[in-house]
């Protein structure tokens, strides 16, 4: 009786950790937590508020800090086939923009990678960046067209603008001026939640 009780319990565990599903973060140091402790995040954030509100959801984060657009691209696949998510949150494109890469390079590694997500039968949700301000208002219109363009041709979702009122506030920024400090980290996390959670299977 006591082994068959303990079939059942080990059976019922298995499946349980089974049926638990991946998000797959993909971004750079804004979701690596760049500059405060990892638990402070807001992907470490976003792990209680799913145990919080009932969501069977396990979260991945392979952001990278310095990660660009076509390094994450080159990453994906091998991301895809260990962790098998069932989403894939892209939070990319700021440095990328930093460096001075072409809009047009930028975006057809977006579409590339949601080419990747769509291929595997898993959903993308995709995060717009911005620019700063000293980057002129022509070239900040271009670069911040390039998430609605990718959203729209390639049918996924997109969040609010992470920074969303907060961005040109310098006391929320770290001395560098571009990561934010940890005060804000949960902001960050609700700025993006509604439009995850849209695409999320509760238990």
């Amino acid at each position: 009786m006591y082994y068959r009780l303990l079939l059942i319990f080990c059976l019922s565990f298995s499946s349980a950790a089974v049926q638990a599903k991946t998000i797959l973060i993909l971004g750079d140091s804004i979701s690596a937590a760049y500059g405060i402790p990892v638990e402070k995040g807001w992907v470490s954030l976003l792990e209680q508020r799913l145990v919080r509100h009932g969501y069977d959801y396990k979260v991945y984060n392979a952001s990278i800090t310095g990660e660009t657009t076509m390094g994450a691209k080159m990453r994906l696949q091998d991301l895809l086939t260990k962790h098998q998510p069932e989403l894939v949150v892209i939070e990319l494109g700021g440095n990328d923009g930093l460096r001075g890469f072409s809009l047009k390079e930028i975006e057809d590694n977006f579409v590339e990678m949601v080419e990747m997500i769509k291929q595997s039968g898993r959903k993308t949700l995709l995060v717009p960046m911005k620019m700063p301000p000293n980057y002129g208002a022509a070239y900040n219109k271009k670069f911040s067209s390039i998430y609605m363009q990718v959203s729209e041709t390639m049918d996924v979702a997109i969040s609010k603008f992470i920074f969303q009122g907060f961005a040109e506030d310098p006391e929320m920024m770290q001395a560098d001026g571009i990561h934010p400090v940890e005060s804000v980290q949960s902001v960050m996390l609700d700025n993006i939640w509604p439009s995850l959670k849209s695409v999320l299977i509760k238990k």
